[in-house]
């Protein structure tokens, strides 16, 4: 199974896992949920990986000191084997944990990607898949999806949509929506947003103020295979498997919209 079809593989199987864990622990205890979803998800992960890509190496959100930063020349830090791997496989077990808590909601989701270190795709994402489990749906770059049309709406002159987060979404998008005439579009998961936005349900997808790179390879890996513009929001291209895992921002649009919205951004720019 080459790559890009494992990675589809794999997401679909996190996926059911997930959705029986949902049946089996009920939604009485969200956080319980929660932790289940996570674990299960993750261990299948792993488990999987270990057995069938045993040479690569793994970033998984839930992985113990996933969020650590290594600093050269800091002596409490080991360095992590995947900074010195070729390829490395970036995961997040359940994306959207606060959606997947909630009965009916089904804006959550599985991301599996991998990163090659000698590769020459874009931001070196040579696989990528998203699986959206209670939507029955999966995005994987095995088959990408086309490339979608612009809507008659923005074809016309009406506003552009841009898939926002439902809970938290950036004062400053809200600002830049006000700016360029659009619409924001409450989501859940990051990788249902940038789903949207291959799929032709939004326009963009605009976030700042804090993310890793599991919230994004996967979908990032999708949408470039589809032919869209993924970038930081300054319009420096977005890189991964770094010693810091952190990668806090980025936008994800048609490539038609992408100078009017970065020049856009660069009036809205959070401040650091």
């Amino acid at each position: 199974m080459n790559d890009s079809a494992f990675a589809r593989w794999l997401a679909d199987r996190a996926g059911q896992v997930l959705l029986q864990v949902r049946q089996d622990t009920g939604y009485s205890d969200g956080k319980a949920l929660k932790t289940a979803g996570d674990q299960a998800a993750h261990e299948l992960l792993r488990a999987e990986l270990a057995r069938w890509r045993p040479a690569d190496a793994v970033l998984s959100e839930e992985d113990e000191h996933s969020r650590t930063a290594w600093i050269e020349g800091e002596p409490t830090l080991t360095r992590p084997d995947r900074l010195d791997a070729n390829r490395v496989w970036i995961v997040d077990p359940l994306d959207g944990t606060r959606e997947f808590s909630e009965e009916g909601r089904d804006d959550w989701a599985v991301h599996v990607a991998l990163w090659t270190a000698d590769s020459s795709a874009p931001a070196r994402l040579t696989a990528g898949a998203v699986a959206m489990p209670a939507r029955h749906c999966t995005l994987a770059t095995d088959h990408a999806p086309a490339y979608p049309p612009m809507p008659l709406e923005a074809a016309t002159g009406g506003a552009i949509r841009i898939a926002a987060s439902r809970t938290r979404p950036p004062a400053f998008v809200t600002a830049l929506a006000e700016e360029i005439g659009a619409e924001l579009v409450p989501m859940g998961s990051a990788g249902v947003k940038i789903a949207a936005v291959i799929n032709g349900d939004a326009d963009a997808y605009v976030h700042a103020g804090g993310q890793y790179e599991w919230d994004s390879a996967a979908p990032v890996a999708v949408a470039l295979a589809t032919g869209l513009h993924a970038s930081r929001i300054d319009g420096t291209p977005l890189t991964y498997n770094q010693a810091d895992p952190k990668l806090p921002d980025l936008v994800v649009c048609r490539k038609d919209l992408a100078p009017r919205l970065l020049a856009a951004l660069q009036r809205h720019l959070p401040s650091e």
